[in-house]
């Protein structure tokens, strides 16, 4: 008899003479050889389950698109990088000399992209510098295998290029500084570091406001220049006899001066978009849409594998017999669940609606679709031809389940699994129809295209700027004039006229103060009351003076008070200049959601409001309110109207989380807000 060993594993005796003893043996070395692999096994599997739950199936996908292409662009971005620009990053790509994969994927706060780029390195099993994107920018790179001074050419983008230099430019500029070599890129990120300490690149796009801004320079000196040469020479040669040379020269003067303004500002003010954004195709528009809607067809929840994972297999599992037993049930019918981030940069620009509206058309079966934002937790549900009662789905949905409560907030999942159940437990317990409801068709998404172009110079304010430039010259004449000039200086001085009290100056401070909000409040609604001179003003503006004086108990000098609330003072000056704009028959339905002293909403915009973490909300946004969000995102929490709140010490929170009041339904419009107004007083 003698011993084998089987890797140095187990020891197993031979015995030569019978078939008995050979069957024990063989069952001795499948022993061994399952304990060997167990062996072997056992660390890569609890290194996984160490990861975060989300990283096999996450990473794995990642690495299968790396794998077909070593440029892999989400289908969730295409408004901000569309797909259409993989080539272009490839080609960049070549310029580092070493192999090199990218990943351009959302913004997801809860991310590590260091952790993510090691997991789909190791399942992508292939050395190279690994470089992550999230949106435009360059969020984390990792050299496995080769020499790259990966952190040093983050640093030099990061320093040495404007946040608005878009997602081409800034790899661009990290592929040279990586093939610079390690010990030039280090120099020059110390060199970008030391250099910008203090101080950031100069914008290289402006925002539509900009433009407008220009335009109104343009117009102003395309009209006061000429004007102005015209004016002082009238003036200069008033008394004296005209000489026809003379006349010709200052008109030819005029002339030369307009054509110079004219032609220096279209050379100077250059610019026709406001984002480095490409526009993306109709295919890039698409693609999101169609691969979901293929997901639903296989399986009734799609999980977005770019995202985070936000349902366990339990949530998963209890998920799916919910869905199939209101399928089954009296009245039921087809759920189909979508766990895919809404962001402004998607096809949809964030608007969950016409995302449901589109899946709905890909899939082609009548259900409920509901959007689930893996990122910020929100949920929304659609009926799409169920015998369900859409009005209840639309309005009487919780808002535990729509937004979620604090626990959701702070939770990484915004315990998404627990909301959908209670989803659709609502779903179960809402009426039932005679007639399938239909969803109403929503608006379509603005032009990517139109929505980054910048109007024409010569459009928009440069007309008043022509009106303002003729005055301006007018007054510079008067000026040199002298004498009727300080004439009617004096008379204004002596005999000022008064300020009408429906003229009030409009002011929109951040943080403002308890006495500017008592002050305002008051001045606000005392011109509110004294513009109710014409009968007919009851019908236009009766609602809002109502609903004002019920927030002080029917007494305007009740805001002077020291006692009355920043909330409750800051919803009076908006119902009053709300009312005053009615009463001026301006129509004023939806207020800035970002700071409802700001007046008149132009649109809804889904806004970033913290300065850490990627927390945002749908908002009614005024004109720059609304530009702060398309080309400085981050600018917006300081835009933010804070309030003090007495439970904190007077700390100061932004104004819809310091009160549950009325103030809490401006986001909503005014009449929501009216009407908010009216059930808390016990007025309906």
């Amino acid at each position: 008899m003698r011993a084998i060993t089987t890797n140095g594993a187990c020891p197993a005796p031979i015995w030569t003479t019978s078939g008995r003893r050979k069957r024990v043996l063989r069952l001795l070395l499948t022993l061994c050889a399952l304990t060997a692999l167990f062996a072997t096994a056992t660390p890569a599997d609890a290194v996984d389950t160490a990861d975060a739950a989300d990283a096999p199936t996450r990473a794995a996908y990642l690495a299968d698109r790396l794998r077909e292409n070593p440029v892999h662009v989400t289908d969730q971005l295409p408004r901000e990088i569309p797909r259409s620009t993989t080539p272009d990053l490839a080609r960049i790509a070549k310029k580092t000399g070493v192999p090199t994969y990218v990943l351009v994927l959302p913004v997801q706060s809860s991310t590590d992209g260091g952790q993510l780029l090691g997991a789909v390195h190791d399942r992508l099993g292939r050395d190279g510098l690994f470089v992550l994107f999230e949106g435009p920018d360059i969020a984390e790179a990792r050299a496995f295998g080769v020499r790259a001074a990966a952190d040093a050419a983050l640093i030099v983008t990061q320093y040495e290029l404007p946040y608005d230099a878009g997602p081409l430019r800034s790899f661009e500029r990290f592929a040279d500084v990586i093939a610079q070599g390690d010990e030039k890129a280090t120099a020059r990120a110390e060199a970008a570091r030391e250099r910008y300490r203090d101080d950031e690149a100069a914008d290289l796009y402006i925002g539509p406001s900009d433009r407008r801004n220009q335009s109104f320079l343009t117009g102003i000196l395309l009209t006061g220049v000429p004007l102005t040469i015209l004016l002082l020479a009238a003036f200069a040669g008033r008394g004296r006899p005209k000489k026809p040379v003379l006349r010709r020269l200052v008109w030819g003067a005029a002339l030369l001066s307009a054509a110079a303004v004219a032609l220096t500002a279209t050379v100077v003010f250059d610019q026709t978009r406001s984002s480095a954004a490409r526009p993306p195709s109709p295919a890039d528009l698409s693609a999101r849409v169609e691969r979901v809607a293929a997901g639903l067809k296989q399986d009734p929840v799609y999980a977005d594998p770019e995202s985070p994972r936000v349902l366990d297999a339990r949530q998963l599992a209890r998920l799916h017999e919910r869905i199939r037993d209101f399928r089954l049930s009296d009245g039921g019918g087809p759920v189909y669940v979508s766990l895919v981030p809404q962001t402004p940069a998607s096809e949809s620009a964030g608007d969950s609606a016409l995302f449901a509206a589109a899946v709905h058309a890909k899939v082609g079966r009548d259900g409920v679709y509901v959007v689930a934002d893996p990122g910020d937790g929100t949920i929304d549900v659609y009926n799409h031809g169920l015998r369900l009662d859409g009005n209840r789905l639309s309005i009487d949905v919780p808002d535990s389940v729509t937004l979620g409560d604090s626990r959701a907030d702070e939770a990484d999942d915004h315990l998404l699994g627990e909301r959908l159940d209670a989803l659709m437990t609502f779903l179960d317990d809402t009426p039932r129809t005679d007639r399938p409801w239909s969803e109403p068709a929503p608006p379509a998404a603005p032009s990517a295209a139109d929505e980054t172009a910048l109007p024409p110079l010569f459009s928009t304010d440069f007309w008043p700027g022509l009106v303002v430039g003729a005055f301006a010259a007018l007054l510079l004449s008067s000026v040199v004039a002298g004498a009727t000039w300080i004439v009617r200086a004096v008379r204004r001085r002596r005999s000022p006229a008064p300020e009408p009290s429906g003229n009030l100056p409009l002011t929109a401070p951040t943080e403002p103060s308890a006495s500017y909000l008592r002050r305002t409040a008051y001045a606000e609604l005392t011109a509110l009351i004294a513009g109710f001179t014409d009968p007919e003003d009851r019908d236009r503006a009766w609602d809002h003076l109502d609903a004002a004086l019920l927030l002080v108990d029917g007494d305007p000098g009740r805001v002077r008070q020291p006692g009355t609330d920043a909330a409750t003072l800051v919803a009076v000056i908006v119902l009053a200049r709300a009312g005053r704009a009615a009463l001026a028959g301006e129509t004023a339905d939806l207020c800035c959601g970002v700071n409802p002293l700001h007046g008149p909403a132009a649109r809804r915009h889904h806004v970033r409001v913290s300065a850490e973490g990627n927390s945002r909300r749908l908002l009614p946004v005024c004109p720059p309110c609304g530009d702060t969000a398309v080309a400085a995102p981050r600018g917006i929490p300081d835009r933010l109207l804070k309030l003090p709140d007495p439970s904190l010490g007077n700390a100061r929170l932004p104004y819809y989380d310091v009160t549950d009041g009325p103030l809490t339904a401006v986001p909503q419009g005014i009449a929501r807000l009216i009407d908010k107004v009216r059930e808390t007083a016990g007025a309906h």
